[in-house]
């Protein structure tokens, strides 16, 4: 973890403006379907649950924070490709959908579910979903960032 936050501490202006770019694009791709920013072209039928903004927020700022681990500063190094961190950051985020998503709006839990199904058996397990999803985009940040300190790679010039 202390190499992680060494890492974050010796980014440069490139990185920080990329997190935050990808950042906000994780916002906008999770929030907009999941109806947590309100828009015309999808609806909720369940309310939105109180934990799914902190829930979103968080995932949006660790995803944002992994993207511009993929970026180095101009002549400087950049992180080796940690076995597993995109994956798991992936995977991360696609948990965080589901969590902070309608149980009866997404189409996938309705055919394997049922209506019934998603609000007695989905619904309450979204909040495992949630944690999960943040911990895994956490720690594939930290396995991203420890590696630009462990095991850095020169950035080619030319």
């Amino acid at each position: 973890m202390a190499d992680a936050l060494r890492a974050l501490r010796d980014w440069g202006p490139r990185q920080v403006l990329t997190g935050v770019v990808a950042a906000t694009a994780v916002a906008v791709t999770i929030g907009v379907p999941t109806v947590l920013i309100p828009n015309p072209v999808f609806s909720r039928e369940i309310p939105i649950a109180p934990w799914s903004y902190p829930v979103w927020v968080v995932t949006s700022v660790l995803a944002g924070l992994l993207v511009a681990t993929y970026v180095g500063p101009v002549g400087g190094v950049r992180a080796r490709d940690a076995a597993g961190g995109d994956r798991a950051g992936v995977a991360g985020g696609l948990l965080t959908w589901f969590a902070v998503g309608c149980p009866v709006c997404n189409k996938l839990v309705l055919l394997a579910l049922g209506y019934t199904g998603a609000l007695t058996w989905f619904a309450p397990f979204q909040p495992v979903l949630a944690v999960a999803g943040v911990a895994l985009t956490a720690a594939a940040l930290v396995s991203r960032l420890s590696g630009q300190v462990a095991c850095p790679v020169p950035v080619q010039r030319g």
